[in-house]
């Protein structure tokens, strides 16, 4: 029995999904497909586009066989602490033989050196990342700058493609925890991460998230999206469109507003990513008349890129602390495996989780509390109050009722 494993956020899921579950399988013989998923909040500093169970019955209906919920501490977190908690997940399993991911250039042997050389930091990298840093360049170009000189004649795409910097975080995550899991790119085909416009250059049509995400957002026909997304994942979009999604972060604004208004230099500080200058910025600029994107925007600077800014407001959201965070960096990482939904074929594979995993697996909120350490119970609370808050922004929004956390069960396929 050979498993694979996917970090993920179906955000939403199309065919460049479905793309990346067959070739996974195909490629590495996989017989079951093992999903770490990021919950409400993802990684680019933003709500998800619709809830995490919805997501959820999308992946399985498209051929991934257990779905496991990314910690939101994690989800929303920068690209190293992402893979962090999304690899130590994984690993913490006990089952996982490989780590697929897609990237941009398809190059493991590349994308691993690049990874060994932020890990270990030798002595003429870390001179020119310090001397970059000094001279007022944002962290991602100076890091980008360092390597350069560390790999000579490494094409600049390579460092700045979002997938490839992801895939050298899930490495350098790799290395750092000693995982026995073995990795594996898909070198990504058609369309771009950040690709704005739907693609229509192959048959089976893959466009980007992002592309997507745009049509529905504008309150477009959901048919322009019917070749771009698989059939099952199709149907769910047009059950739930209008009714549960979309979410997006301007429906935050007014929550943002009170925040801040109640903010002060020692709140801001408590929460993760936000230093000092940062706080005094947020403070002297006050978000007052300001969306939630144009505030992001206010703050944003050559320092400070809008994805961090994006992340740091929705730290101030959802109330997440550093120094919970620093805990559960110190405990090991993620501490649970929250199980959203799986296929009833792969049931065995569950019982194996248990009986060969370092960390318990959460299907019923309400025995979690005697399973989890202290870390671990903090850790829960946040995604519980996570997915209330995103499930209040649905109410207000559509007037849809969601199920609480501890009612909502886990999703089983036939």
């Amino acid at each position: 029995m050979k498993v694979v494993g996917l970090i993920t956020e179906y955000n939403p899921f199309h065919n460049g999904h479905l793309y990346h579950i067959n070739e996974a399988k195909r490629i590495t013989g996989a017989d079951y497909v093992v999903v770490v998923m990021s919950g409400n909040f993802v990684q680019r500093g933003a709500p998800a586009l619709m809830d995490k169970y919805s997501r959820t019955r999308m992946a399985l209906a498209c051929g991934a066989d257990i779905v496991f919920e990314l910690p939101v501490c994690y989800s929303n977190s920068s690209a190293e602490f992402f893979a962090l908690g999304a690899v130590s997940l994984l690993e913490k399993l006990g089952i996982i033989d490989v780590l697929c991911f897609g990237s941009e250039c398809g190059d493991i042997d590349l994308l691993s050196s690049i990874a060994k050389i932020l890990l270990d930091e030798p002595d003429e990298y870390k001179s020119k990342l310090n001397a970059l840093l000094k001279e007022g360049k944002t962290f991602p170009n100076a890091r980008m700058e360092a390597i350069k000189s560390a790999i000579r004649d490494i094409n600049d795409t390579i460092l700045s493609s979002p997938n490839n910097i992801l895939g050298i975080e899930y490495l350098k995550a790799l290395f750092y925890l000693k995982s026995s899991i073995k990795p594996i790119t898909i070198k990504r085909v058609t369309a771009g991460y950040h690709d704005a416009a739907l693609s229509f250059s192959s048959g089976k049509t893959i466009s980007s998230a992002t592309a997507i995400r745009k049509v529905l957002q504008k309150d477009e026909t959901l048919n322009a999206l019917e070749h771009h997304v698989p059939s099952h994942a199709f149907d769910i979009l047009k059950n739930n469109y209008n009714k549960t999604f979309p979410i997006q972060d301007n429906d935050f604004t007014l929550l943002l507003q009170y925040k801040m208004l109640n903010a002060s230099y020692e709140t801001l500080t408590s929460y993760t990513d936000i230093t000092s200058d940062l706080a005094n910025r947020l403070l002297d600029i006050p978000p007052l008349g300001q969306t939630f994107q144009q505030y992001a925007l206010q703050i944003k600077s050559r320092q400070w890129t809008l994805t961090r800014i994006n992340r740091i407001l929705i730290h101030i959201l959802l109330d997440l602390k550093a120094d919970n965070f620093n805990l559960y960096n110190n405990a090991g990482y993620t501490q649970y495996a929250r199980l959203l939904g799986f296929r009833k074929s792969s049931s065995h594979l569950l019982r194996s989780i248990n009986h060969n995993g370092a960390i318990p697996v959460i299907t019923k909120l309400a025995d979690a509390k005697t399973r989890l350490s202290k870390p671990g119970n903090i850790m829960l609370q946040e995604d519980i109050t996570a997915a209330r808050l995103y499930h209040h922004i649905i109410f207000n929004k559509f007037n849809s009722v969601l199920k609480d956390e501890f009612t909502r069960g886990v999703i089983i396929l036939e």
